[in-house]
C-alpha cells in the first residue's frame, strides 16, 4: 500500500510539474506602444507581435498608423495656421532578438536582449496658412511629406509580470537614417513669402521632432526639401499580453 502511494505521489507531482512547465512556455505576446503617442499626438496606434523562436531568440514585428504632431504657437501678424486637412502616416518595424543567456536567469522573452532593426516611418501632413503680407493676401496649402528609412541596433530589456504581462523597453537604439523631406505649396507665391513660411514649418518641425535639427540640413528652409543620410535613435516603451 506504501509502495502504491509513494508511486501515486511520484506520478501526481510530475503531473503537476508538467502542467506547471507548460502554463508557463507562452510564445506569443500582443503589445502595444505607449510611447510614441506622447511624443507625436493621441492619432497614433503602434502594436506589436513578438514570437519565441527558442530558448534565447524571438522575432517581434511592429506595425501601426502615426502622424506628426500639430503645429501650435508658430502664428504671427503675417502668417498663421487655420487648419489641418490631412495629417497620417505609417510606422513599421522588424527585429531579431538575442536573448543573452549569462546575463538573464529566465528563457525568452524575459530579461536583457540585443537586437538588430530596420524601421520605416512615412508622414503626411497638409496644412491651411492664412497670409497677410505685402505681396500676398489669402490662403495657401502646405503638403509636407516625411520618409525615414532606419537601420539599427538595439539594446533592451523585458519584464514579465504574473507571467501574462509583459512591459519591454527598447533603452538603447542606434541607427543610420535616410531621410527624405519635401513641402509643396497649391499656389505660387513670392519668393520673401515662401522662405518666410518655410522657416516657420521648419522651426515647428525642429520644435516637434526630437533631433530635428540635428538630421536635416540649414537648406531645408531655403528649398523646401532636402534628403540626406544621417544619425537616428530608437527607443519605447511597450506593454504586451502573453498567450
Amino acid at each position: 500500500m506504501r509502495k502504491i502511494l509513494l508511486l501515486l505521489f511520484v506520478l501526481s507531482s510530475n503531473l503537476l510539474h508538467a502542467q506547471q512547465k507548460t502554463e508557463k512556455e507562452y510564445k506569443n505576446t500582443i503589445k502595444y506602444n505607449i510611447t510614441n503617442p506622447f511624443i507625436f499626438g493621441k492619432n497614433v496606434h503602434i502594436l506589436g507581435y513578438e514570437r519565441v523562436l527558442n530558448k534565447k531568440r524571438s522575432l517581434s514585428i511592429n506595425v501601426g498608423t502615426t502622424s506628426l504632431p500639430k503645429f501650435t504657437g508658430i502664428s504671427s501678424d503675417s502668417m498663421s495656421v487655420i487648419g489641418s486637412n490631412k495629417n497620417n502616416g505609417f510606422h513599421a518595424a522588424v527585429e531579431y532578438r538575442f536573448y543573452l543567456g549569462k546575463e538573464n536567469k529566465y528563457n525568452a522573452p524575459r530579461g536583457v536582449y540585443l537586437a538588430p532593426y530596420y524601421s520605416f516611418n512615412s508622414f503626411q501632413k497638409q496644412n491651411t496658412w492664412s497670409l497677410n503680407t505685402s505681396n500676398h493676401v489669402g490662403n495657401v496649402n502646405t503638403d509636407i511629406s516625411l520618409n525615414i528609412h532606419t537601420i539599427g541596433a538595439e539594446l533592451g530589456y523585458q519584464f514579465v509580470l504574473w507571467n501574462r504581462l509583459s512591459l519591454d523597453f527598447v533603452l538603447m537604439g542606434p541607427g543610420v537614417a535616410a531621410y527624405t523631406l519635401k513641402t509643396g505649396f497649391d499656389t505660387e507665391l513670392p519668393s520673401p513669402d515662401k522662405l518666410a513660411l518655410l522657416e516657420k514649418i521648419n522651426n515647428a518641425l525642429a520644435d516637434k521632432l526630437p533631433g530635428y535639427n540635428v538630421v536635416i540640413p540649414d537648406d531645408f528652409a531655403k528649398t523646401g526639401s532636402s534628403g540626406v543620410t544621417s544619425f537616428n535613435f530608437r527607443y519605447l516603451i511597450q506593454v504586451g499580453f502573453r498567450f
